[in-house]
């Protein structure tokens, strides 16, 4: 027999709908004493008498408050009603944790000055044989009479079995407006699950948790054997060949995501566009603590490539000097291979000597000496004074960077190699442009 995944019940009344949701029919007779089995995965209980008639009627009530209720107002015009005590049993349920929603509305009592509107009901709740309400009064709870109320609790099922329970607490009136009338009162009954039920197969039966759950596994499992082979093959790319290249190099830098670093350019916006070299596009940034970086991105038509990349990472965030320009990090992520600089004002010293009248700026001589000077410097840096001796091999008027104080730095350290001892700085090798 297939699991149940939720119970809905109209207590008391006739079947009825609420959007996709349909509430099973509780309309029949249920005396004292009496156990009444639905068409449905549910059966109730009803147990003691109303002594001043022998009405089976009375065992369930419509609405005669004649106040006006919100939409639901249907599932709230009757009631099941137990003089002492009454169980709801739901059998064949899936097990895991539950919502019940118990739908309450006092409408045997009035909201008059009649003798009907002195009458108090109390009542204990229990769900899976535990308290989980104790001295439960409808109106008092819902603000009146005729006033809907929804009390919600949660359940485990491990067993297939739901038992909720309502149970006369011994206090209340109990002669108003006929005798007996204190017991529980209940309108209506939903229960839906927590979790994702199973899906259904062709015959209308659910699959067991343990297939789906064998069905994940042997995919997980095919994924990854798919990604080992892909990864024996080489196929998984240059991110691959890069993170190992990586893992030898002391980086003194920070790592930024793609995410971070789309949102600081605005996606690489045309107009955040500063500049394009042999790497690849440059553009203006803005980071999330508002430091403005200069973010270069690898062509997909670069000439330079893995070893480059590396070289640079691995040259620049080993070295500080106010000559020499500073490396905020790299971007690794799919197919970007992107570096991020300190964002120099005033571009590149080719811009100011070369670019058109608009673009160039008026470099006076002495200003000149101090950029001629500033390169020197940095040049003398990397060739002697710094922990590592670095050849930049591709000096050159479009990798001096000048800030907004036109002071020059150096920068562009793709095909820069460390110097060796025991030998000169001159080379006659082919390097850069």
């Amino acid at each position: 027999m297939p699991d149940w995944y939720s119970l809905h019940i109209n207590c008391g009344g006739k079947t009825i709908s609420k959007g996709n949701m349909v509430y099973d029919d509780d309309s029949q007779e249920a005396g004292p004493a009496r156990f009444r089995q639905s068409e449905s995965n549910w059966v109730f209980s009803n147990t003691g008498h109303f002594f001043d008639s022998s009405r089976l009627d009375y065992y369930t009530w419509s609405n005669t408050t004649k106040l006006k209720m919100d939409d639901n107002a249907d599932l709230y015009m009757d009631a099941r009603v137990s003089a002492l005590s009454l169980t709801y049993y739901a059998s064949c349920m899936g097990n895991g944790n539950y919502t019940i929603s118990l739908h309450f509305a006092e409408i045997m009592f009035t909201d008059d000055q009649t003798y009907s509107s002195l009458g108090r009901r109390v009542f204990d709740i229990y769900i899976q044989r535990k308290l989980v309400l104790k001295d439960f009064n409808i109106a008092k709870e819902a603000g009146g009479v005729g006033k809907a109320i929804i009390k919600k609790f949660t359940a485990i099922v491990n067993s297939s079995t739901l038992e909720i329970h309502f149970q006369w607490a011994g206090k209340g009136t109990t002669a108003i407006p006929f005798a007996s009338v204190h017991g529980p009162l209940i309108s209506a009954i939903s229960v839906d699950p927590d979790f994702t039920p199973p899906v259904e197969n062709e015959g209308g039966k659910h699959i067991p948790v343990q297939s789906i759950l064998a069905i994940v596994i042997a995919g997980a499992a095919i994924i990854i054997i798919a990604f080992g082979i892909a990864w024996w093959k080489g196929c998984l790319g240059r991110k691959n060949s890069l993170e190992k290249e990586l893992r030898g190099v002391d980086l003194q830098t920070g790592l930024f995501s793609l995410r971070q670093i789309k949102a600081a350019t605005n996606n690489f916006d045309i107009s955040f566009k500063i500049g394009e070299g042999g790497f690849g596009p440059v553009y203006k940034g803005v980071l999330s603590d508002g430091t403005i970086v200069a973010v270069k991105q690898l062509s997909s038509k670069s000439k330079q490539g893995n070893r480059e990349f590396i070289n640079e990472i691995g040259m620049i965030s080993a070295l500080q000097h106010p000559c020499l320009v500073k490396l905020y990090g790299c971007c690794m992520e799919g197919d970007q291979l992107m570096l991020i600089y300190e964002y120099m004002e005033n571009n590149s010293l080719a811009r100011a000597l070369f670019a058109t009248e608009k673009c160039q700026l008026k470099l006076d001589w002495s200003t000149r000496q101090r950029i001629c000077i500033g390169i020197a410097r940095g040049l003398a840096y990397l060739h002697g004074e710094s922990r590592l001796k670095i050849v930049h091999r591709d000096i050159k008027a479009t990798n001096v960077l000048l800030d907004k104080d036109l002071n020059p730095k150096i920068s562009d350290f793709g095909l820069a190699k460390l110097g060796e001892e025991d030998y000169t700085h001159i080379t006659t090798r082919v390097a850069g442009t």
